[in-house]
């Protein structure tokens, strides 16, 4: 086996996740660099659990075509003019990435290191990761990898370290998902895109720097998905940021995937008729069993025309997942960050998407944006909930290099972590010890509520108890002590109560957390109103079965079915975490 010339590596968060960026810049090695240079090159994708030491090792054993045995003295390929690593960085994976580099440079000093990615296109001249490497793309790297590398292959090579990344037209840029393996499409799942950028200004994205958003020709998208399709991919997550932005580019590319899904999922009738609108797919659970699609798309919440409403009407559950960036309903806020949102239109589309159609919505909340208190996110939180989404997904703000939202930062008392991802530490109107507690109630709403596991319980607890279910109240002027607070208030006292009951955000089995549950519900001291222990202790009896867990948490002794023996899995189920929200 001959050493490769150039490996493209990444750390990815997860294996699942499979580097759409890398797969790029592979596939336009040959139309931008020259033929051949393709041909020299390997991927490698790592997580950013793996041990730095065993990513080098690794990568070391692919520069010499040997096995990895370990760190020191892999040999240096005879025939190699030079060799290049190339690294995508991001907020995510920089610590990690450092380390690797260091250990990199310490064993193979003249192996050239090119950094690329949105965590390195900025303030280059303040990263400790950049002064190690050879050299610096910023920007998009599609084109400027591949000409970068021919140079440093052949010659001359580059004077300058920091390179502005090329942005050519989207026609000139090969397409990369020929790059996917078989293996990828069995196990992983699939980025694509129909677009790149985003024409909106939002200050704590980079996408805010965009002049606009640009679509690939969508011939040559839908070519690709067949041939994605063909070849087994079934999971589908399109990185486009304003999925919704072009409808006739949206309804053609939900089309293709309708006529995917297997009769009699799919209505003889097409989208454009306008009885269609509003009435979603009746389908049995056994037939939505055979619809084996998943896709993920982000869309603006405030724009959603019929056209786009009949196709999204038209699919069966399990196959449609939604993002929508809410991020916050103050007006004045929206303002200072230069997000425009409809709040009634997005609300209403909301309601609309859960009324009438099967999508899985995931809705974005960020807590710390500028002149946000606690209780205006409290304010939004609630209104959010009440409209019930299928996940409220809570982001502490974070100062992603370039954007924008840095000139907020002396006005607006905010301060960040120096250390990645940056989150906010505190801001004028919100204290260090207030984002601590909101970080873990962001951990816990995520295991509580957002994993399914407890959706009857938290709708006896946060939604509209029966009077004859709740116990005494109490006045005060703490919110969390009101006679009835908000659900956003009651579930943060019991983030404290949690917290300090057990110490932990992580490692919670769901056995801990009904008792949990049951201790703080159904104990009259522990808040100013109770739940009846009976109807506490059925819910959760509901929810814990429901999720087919097994063991016994001590709440539930006694009143657990006996237990049988586990039915063998299907083929292809609803993701297990959308299934919990749908058998409600």
């Amino acid at each position: 086996m001959t050493a490769p010339n150039i490996i493209l590596a990444t750390l990815n968060a997860r294996y699942i996740h499979a580097s759409l960026g890398l797969r790029y810049l592979l596939a336009n090695l040959d139309k931008h660099g020259g033929a051949g240079l393709r041909a020299q090159a390997v991927l490698r994708e790592y997580t950013i659990n793996r041990a730095p030491a065993d990513v080098v090792a690794d990568l070391l054993a692919t520069l010499s075509a040997t096995p990895a045995l370990g760190l020191p003295s892999a040999p240096v390929p005879q025939a190699a003019k030079c060799q290049v690593v190339g690294l995508g960085v991001y907020i995510w994976n920089v610590s990690q990435t450092l380390q690797v580099i260091r250990l990199l440079k310490a064993a193979r000093p003249e192996v050239k290191v090119v950094l690329g990615g949105p965590e390195v296109s900025h303030e280059v001249d303040q990263q400790a990761i950049c002064q190690l490497a050879d050299f610096v793309i910023t920007g998009w790297g599609d084109v400027s990898f591949a000409k970068l590398c021919r140079a440093l292959l052949d010659g001359p090579p580059p004077l300058m370290k920091i390179i502005p990344g090329e942005q050519p037209a989207l026609t000139q840029l090969a397409l990369p998902y020929d790059e996917y393996s078989d293996a990828d499409l069995a196990h992983r799942l699939l980025y694509v895109e129909a677009s790149r950028g985003c024409p909106f200004k939002c200050e704590f994205c980079l996408s805010a720097l965009d002049k606009t958003a640009w679509g690939f020709e969508l011939d040559r998208v839908l070519a690709a998905l067949e041939g994605l399709y063909q070849r087994g991919a079934r999971s589908f997550k399109f990185v486009d940021r304003t999925f919704n932005l072009k409808i006739e580019h949206s309804v053609r590319i939900l089309q293709f995937f309708l006529d995917k899904l297997p009769q009699p999922l799919h209505p003889s009738h097409r989208p454009e008729q306008a009885d269609t609108v509003g009435a979603a797919c009746q389908i049995s659970p056994a037939a939505a069993s055979k619809a084996d699609l998943f896709l993920h798309f982000e869309v603006i919440p405030d724009h959603l025309p019929d056209r786009l409403k009949a196709q999204l009407a038209l699919f069966p559950s399990g196959v449609l997942q939604l993002e929508v960036g809410v991020q916050t309903f103050n007006v004045t806020v929206q303002q200072t960050v230069s997000r425009r949102q409809d709040n009634a239109a997005t609300e209403a589309n909301l309601r609309w998407l859960l009324a009438h159609t099967h999508a899985h919505l995931h809705v974005d909340l960020i807590f710390g944006l500028p002149g946000e208190t606690l209780h205006s996110f409290a304010d939004g939180f609630d209104r959010l909930l009440a409209i019930a989404p299928h996940e409220i997904q809570l982001g502490i703000l974070k100062r992603l290099r370039g954007s924008p939202i840095t000139r907020h930062t002396a006005p607006h008392g905010i301060v960040y972590d120096t250390q990645p991802p940056y989150s906010v530490q505190q801001t004028g109107v919100v204290d260090a010890a207030t984002v601590t507690r909101f970080a873990r109630f962001a951990r816990y709403w995520d295991l509580l509520a957002n994993s399914g596991r407890f959706s009857r319980t938290l709708a006896l607890w946060l939604g509209s108890a029966p009077a004859t279910e709740l116990g005494p109240t109490q006045p005060a002027t703490d919110p969390c002590a009101t006679a009835r607070p908000s659900p956003f208030w009651r579930f943060w006292a019991f983030s404290d109560w949690l917290w300090q009951h057990l110490g932990a955000t992580h490692k919670l089995t769901p056995e801990v957390l009904v008792d949990a549950l049951f201790d703080y519900l159904s104990e009259p001291s522990q808040q100013p109103f109770t739940l009846s222990a009976h109807a506490v202790r059925q819910a959760l009896l509901a929810d814990y079965t429901a999720s087919g867990a097994r063991a016994s948490p001590k709440a539930l002794q006694g009143a657990l079915p006996r237990p049988t023996p586990p039915e063998a899995k299907a083929a292809h189920t609803l993701a297990t975490r959308q299934a919990r929200h749908l058998s409600v």
